[in-house]
């Protein structure tokens, strides 16, 4: 791993697309890949550096804020939730994009939001949003991108 990414942490890897519609598409995965042969090794597969803040922040998004509550996490996840049961308009499209503002702000390795964009996915759907975005960690580097699909 590159050493400027150390701090990004390392975590079991549940997103290995690092692109999610909701928790049904997260699961732990196999390393390697595949169904294992009679003696081969199986472990987990780890996300690390740049991919191990990807994923935390599909994880964050998709987390409904406070429902870690008991578990001491009250401001982690976003507000994307309370748009469930809405219609695929303007207005909710920018409550999106502010729900998700408000939830990167949290996440203290992003220095800086560079690209943010809320539509509807192709082919166009009343009931979903597409959520793309890039950061830049507080590393620097490249930027980190990826895809979240809401259901309304």
């Amino acid at each position: 791993m590159n050493r400027t990414l150390e701090h990004l942490g390392k975590d079991l890897l549940v997103t290995p697309f690092f692109r999610a519609t909701d928790w049904d598409t997260v699961d732990l995965t196999l390393h390697p890949a595949g169904s294992p042969y009679r003696d081969e090794v199986i472990d987990l597969a780890v996300a690390e550096g740049a991919e191990n803040l990807q994923q935390a922040l599909v994880l964050r998004l998709l987390t409904p804020l406070g429902s870690l509550r008991d578990l001491g996490h009250a401001n982690y996840g976003s507000r994307l939730h309370e748009l469930i049961g809405t219609e695929n308009l303007e207005a909710a499209r920018l409550q999106a994009r502010a729900f998700v503002i408000q939830a990167l702000a949290q996440e203290k390795r992003i220095q800086e939001i560079l690209a943010l964009a809320v539509a509807p996915p192709t082919p166009v759907t009343v009931d979903r949003l597409l959520i793309t975005l890039q950061v830049l960690a507080v590393s620097g580097g490249d930027p980190i991108a990826l895809g979240l699909e809401v259901q309304l």
